[in-house]
């Protein structure tokens, strides 16, 4: 196997470009190079990015939050901006593993592997997350949604590159966060994530909802019917809206008959109960 480290975006894309399906991009490395000593993972070339500075940043461009792919999940936890415009995604990423862990890994890494319990990804959908590509024939702009297909599989092409994620803030009158259920602790994978966005209205009523899941046999994916539950409910009051909104989130976990399947039906009414009443408390000066 050949290990190739580059220093800037277009030495990346060469190497992508030279080595096609044959290569494979390390960043944090804290997927690839378990898949590799399990020999799961027998590229022909791993590609080594992490010396790529200009990936490393977080900034605001034209009202929207752009996360370089070599951010940490451990900076993400950290970080003011993400902490006040992006909480849900400061909260997932805190979620994953140990702080060893969320030192090493990065945001682009998470997304790439596109693991059903990726915290992160519930998180990024309710924030209608787009994702910067590049390869040598040019750049290319997809939402994190198109770009999910299934579980550890995504519509990156062998010679792309993730160079960026451009997330949506929270409004004046929005509120998020994410909770996950593990089988023991935060440090495990998530039996069940969920992330929930609501938009609400200077008198009270929700005018918008974005609500999200990973875990599960299918990738994270935003779940429309619950969303459409709440549109025009009232913030504060509206109990049926929101137990609900609860039940298409059990309904969304599908048929399977598995004791985990069987497991996030039971806890997924009363999790999302619990994010709704903490993203009721954010919201300040909305008449109930």
């Amino acid at each position: 196997m050949r290990f190739c480290r580059v220093r800037s975006v277009a030495e990346a894309v060469d190497e992508l470009s030279r080595w096609g399906t044959e290569g494979r991009i390390l960043a944090g490395g804290t997927d690839v190079m378990p898949q590799h000593l399990r020999g799961e993972l027998s590229p022909a070339a791993l590609i080594d990015i992490s010396g790529i500075d200009g990936l490393r940043g977080i900034s605001e461009v034209g009202g929207v939050t752009s996360i370089g792919a070599l951010v940490t999940l451990r900076r993400l936890v950290t970080a003011s901006l993400v902490q006040l415009r992006h909480p849900a995604l400061a909260q997932a990423a805190a979620a994953v593993g140990a702080w060893q862990t969320q030192t090493v890994a990065t945001l682009g890494g998470n997304i790439c592997s596109a693991a059903a319990t990726a915290d992160t990804l519930p998180a990024l959908l309710v924030a209608d997350a787009q994702l910067m590509l590049v390869s040598k024939s040019g750049r290319r702009r997809v939402s994190l949604e198109e770009f999910l297909e299934e579980p550890g599989a995504t519509a990156l092409r062998p010679t792309e590159l993730l160079r960026a994620i451009e997330v949506e803030p929270l409004g004046e009158h929005d509120a998020e966060g994410y909770l996950k259920v593990g089988r023991r602790s935060a440090m495990d994978l998530a039996v069940v994530g969920l992330a929930l966005r609501l938009s609400v209205t200077p008198s009270g009523v929700i005018g918008g909802a974005r609500i999200a899941l990973c875990g599960g046999a299918s990738a994270a994916h935003r779940v429309p019917a619950a969303e459409s539950v709440l549109l025009g409910s009232q913030f504060s009051g509206d109990a049926d809206a929101f137990g609900a909104a609860g039940e298409e989130l059990a309904r969304a976990v599908g048929p399977e008959t598995s004791p985990e399947a069987l497991y996030r039906r039971r806890v997924l009414p009363g999790l999302f109960g619990r994010l709704a009443r903490r993203c009721i408390a954010q919201i300040p000066g909305v008449s109930g």
